[in-house]
């Protein structure tokens, strides 16, 4: 994608506290777009309203200010959008790509041949055991508890051209969506998915570039096709590495790893923070 001013975006969830992995992500981003004469923006990617809290929202801001970050305002919040997202699943919906399931992941465990396919995060994929089921309107849908919306992959790809991605640094990257067999894009709970989430914003946001972890490598295969169908210009892409801890695992929340505000509270500078963070540009 060519654009006479290149816009790159930090997308966090407010379910826990920023650490190094986060900053070396922010960082990046917020570099690569100084160095271009470029736009940064901050998104707070919080559609899993169970887990996202106020406290976690304005740390974000307080930790990426202490690094010395700016970035545009408004910031967009997708928990104050899921109008946008329910419109991009009932174009889904037009197409007939969308049916309802009630399987839950034990379900889906016992249906799965033993040694068969599994998704890129490891998880068995779904056999389809709800695909020929009746397909009522996704509202309907989505006002019964228990329910998902999945994403008929094989009708999907008929409708799909072969897909490629921009990946910095090498050539374009064959898209490969079928790995993710018929997934998971929206359930009653949370009324989206990450994917039509992220796909959606980019695109409203006039993305050009996504520089996030390559543990999201293997979804931007999904992405590329959910762009597709829905008329969505695609950004370049740039997935950079992730920070790792002594014992080589990659930092995280749910493995605790140690926050921004806790290396603040013993004595660590904004300066020193970035240079532990460093960034891709680095």
């Amino acid at each position: 994608m060519n654009s006479a001013r290149r816009v790159f975006r930090f997308a966090p969830s407010p379910n826990g506290f920023l650490h190094l992995g986060h900053a070396f992500s922010a960082l990046s981003n917020f570099e690569l777009a100084r160095e271009c004469g470029g736009r940064f923006l901050l998104r707070i990617e919080d559609i899993d309203v169970l887990r996202a809290r106020p406290q976690f929202e304005a740390a974000i801001y307080e930790d990426l200010a202490w690094l010395g970050l700016d970035w545009e305002r408004p910031v967009r919040k997708q928990s104050e959008h899921f109008g946008d997202y329910l419109a991009a699943l009932e174009r889904l919906e037009a197409l007939g790509l969308l049916y309802p399931c009630n399987c839950t992941r034990a379900d889906i465990a016992r249906a799965a041949p033993k040694g068969g396919p599994r998704d890129p995060d490891g998880a068995p994929l779904y056999p389809g055991t709800c695909r020929d089921r009746a397909r009522p309107p996704i509202r309907e849908v989505l006002q019964t508890g228990g329910v998902a919306l999945r994403l008929d992959m094989a009708k999907a790809l008929e409708l799909a051209r072969p897909l490629t991605w921009r990946e910095f640094g090498v050539d374009d990257i064959a898209a490969r969506p079928e790995q993710w067999g018929d997934v998971v894009l929206a359930r009653k709970d949370t009324p989206t998915s990450y994917h039509i989430a992220v796909v959606v914003d980019d695109a409203l946001q006039g993305v050009t570039d996504v520089v996030r972890g390559e543990d999201l490598f293997h979804a931007t295969s999904l992405h590329r096709l959910l762009q597709h169908l829905l008329g969505l210009p695609a950004p370049d892409y740039r997935h950079h590495q992730l920070l790792r801890d002594a014992g080589d695992e990659k930092l995280s929340k749910s493995a605790g790893s140690k926050t921004l505000r806790e290396l603040r509270a013993e004595g660590v500078t904004p300066r020193e923070a970035r240079a532990l963070a460093g960034s891709v540009t680095g």
